[in-house]
């Protein structure tokens, strides 16, 4: 067996065994908080039931039936009155009984196409009454015409649309929305191409995108249309690779769910395509990870797999806020042992489920392998363990395996700033914080006075103060080798003499830091002229330009 499919069924069977061991609920179902986990792992225990490689722990009949006793009562939960609005839908949550939950817009996005795609592999072994209730809901589905809305954000809500379209296009044999979905997807590729893809390392949406696409390539029949979707789905895993390293999405977070903060959860397709980290045990999205798969192009492979000198990245976004679009800025600074990466600039996200910059190790399973620092802003409940949600007063300036952050807050603006440490081994001194979690030192140097807490995998740093810096500097452990760093105290003791100088000038609250880098003694500034305005960035005594950054990846 090649090695995709082997990490594709060892995801297989140990969903399919997480399903058999879960209780049903009196309703019939494993889940309530999504109808959409049951359907997933209804799939999963169905192909793990009848795998002629690999037999399961549990009795093949049995799993069967509970896998088609659960798709049954996810598929006549469906609204299937062509005079609903919702006609052709799913509920999303199904609290307090699934037959009294509203239809909702989400679930059929997605699922309706890999339902497609899982009666074309599995229907002939589906019994006749199960087998009957898919060919009556994709019906519906179809009929819906849900997919049947134009291009406007090119986000990833309109590429399972793009995908819908082709997919049921071609199963109902209609050749006009076949084409409305060919030419959807000759232009967003075209405008992903152009302007980059806004959505930002937004987690769980980018894996949307790859199934969404890859499910339109396995099923479509068109060789002319399954070679326009082969193009889509190589830039896809190219951008994945520009930010990819053993597991982790280095740099700015558009969006991203709790489990993906402070530790990278959502790996499952990462995991089967480059297999070079360990699976963690707690697989939180499984969607089709383990059903569906395209090989990425040479170039994205070699790019992750034969990375072995430090890489920089940088890129070009243009994103549309208020009708206005903006050019963004990404940065990306990949080594054998750690990424690091941020945005430039700071925008408003849906929710505001964003991350700015941050530092990432390989995945560790239900350890966190990230570092940053943020002043929580709107969505962030302190109450909580949630560390996401960054406000906007914030400045950087990255710089290879630095980053420096500045927070100068107004009066109305609670003056507190977090930081996660990853789980590792840390020194604590004052103003000064360092750390070896893996392969990699870390030296964080802060401006004021800091408190800990521990939390689960990872350590919280609290700051309390209008006008915080922070400068993280991060070292190999190869590199240390060779500059005769052998242990943490030998690397504290070095960083401890290099701290950067911060400054606070006048009653504005003017702050500002220069630093000259343990690695290649390059000088560092920068200042920040008040809150809400842009700081002033120096390398070397040369401002910073972004004018290099450009769309191609």
């Amino acid at each position: 067996m090649n090695p995709y499919r082997s990490r594709m069924g060892e995801i297989v069977h140990r969903a399919a065994e997480f399903a058999w061991r879960q209780p049903l609920l009196a309703s019939g179902l494993w889940f309530h908080g999504d109808i959409r986990d049951n359907y997933y792992y209804a799939s999963y225990l169905f192909a793990a039931a009848i795998d002629p490689e690999k037999k399961p722990s549990f009795d093949r009949v049995e799993g069967r039936r509970l896998s088609e006793q659960v798709l049954l009562r996810v598929l006549l939960l469906q609204d299937r009155e062509a005079a609903s609005p919702m006609y052709g839908h799913w509920p999303l949550g199904l609290d307090p009984a699934p037959e009294l939950a509203t239809p909702h817009v989400l679930p059929v996005e997605l699922m309706g196409s890999l339902m497609v795609y899982f009666v074309q592999n599995y229907g002939q072994h589906l019994s006749l009454e199960v087998s009957t209730r898919f060919e009556e809901a994709l019906s519906h589905v179809y009929r819906s015409g849900f997919y049947r809305k134009p291009l406007r954000e090119y986000n990833h809500h309109e590429a399972k649309y793009t995908a819908a379209k082709l997919i049921f296009g071609q199963r109902y044999e209609d050749a006009a929305l076949l084409a409305d979905g060919r030419e959807c997807l000759r232009q967003t590729l075209a405008h992903i191409r152009l302007e980059g893809m806004a959505e930002y390392g937004a987690l769980p949406w980018f894996w949307h995108w790859i199934q969404a696409f890859t499910c339109a390539w396995a099923l479509m029949e068109d060789t002319g249309v399954k070679d326009e979707l082969t193009e889509m789905l190589d830039h896809l895993w190219n951008v994945r690779a520009v930010y990819y390293f053993k597991g982790a999405w280095v740099g700015a977070r558009a969006r991203g769910w709790p489990h993906d903060a402070p530790r990278d959860a959502n790996v499952l397709h990462d995991y089967v395509q480059f297999g070079d980290f360990v699976l963690p045990a707690a697989m939180p999205r499984t969607e089709y990870a383990g059903l569906l798969f395209y090989e990425a192009p040479l170039r994205a492979r070699q790019r992750v797999l034969g990375r072995n000198e430090p890489a920089e990245s940088r890129a070009a976004i243009l994103k549309e806020i208020g009708g206005v679009k903006h050019r963004l800025h990404s940065y990306a600074y990949l080594t054998g042992q750690f990424g690091v990466g941020g945005l430039w600039e700071r925008v408003e996200e849906f929710d505001n489920e964003q991350l700015r910059w941050l530092f990432s190790l390989p995945v560790r399973g239900e350890k966190g392998n990230q570092l940053y620092f943020f002043h929580p802003g709107k969505g962030y409940d302190p109450a909580g363990s949630d560390p996401r949600h960054q406000s906007g007063w914030t400045d950087v300036l990255y710089h290879k395996n630095v980053v420096m952050s500045l927070y100068t807050l107004p009066e109305d603006v609670t003056g507190q700033v977090n930081g996660v440490l990853p789980e590792g081994e840390w020194l604590f001194a004052a103003n000064g914080i360092f750390g070896k979690v893996e392969e990699t030192y870390f030296a964080v140097s802060v401006s004021s006075a800091y408190q800990i807490q521990d939390r689960d995998g990872y350590l919280q740093v609290v700051m309390d103060g209008r006008n915080v810096g922070i400068v993280v500097e991060a070292l190999g452990d190869s590199e240390a080798t060779q500059r005769g760093i052998a242990d943490l105290d030998e690397f504290a003791s070095a960083l401890w003499s290099r701290a950067p100088q911060f400054e606070v000038v006048g009653s504005a609250g003017r702050i500002g830091v220069a630093y000259v880098t343990y690695n290649e003694e390059a000088k560092l500034s920068l200042r920040v002229k008040g809150p809400g305005l842009p700081g002033d960035r120096w390398v070397n005594g040369v401002p910073v330009d972004l004018k290099s950054y450009s769309y191609s990846l």
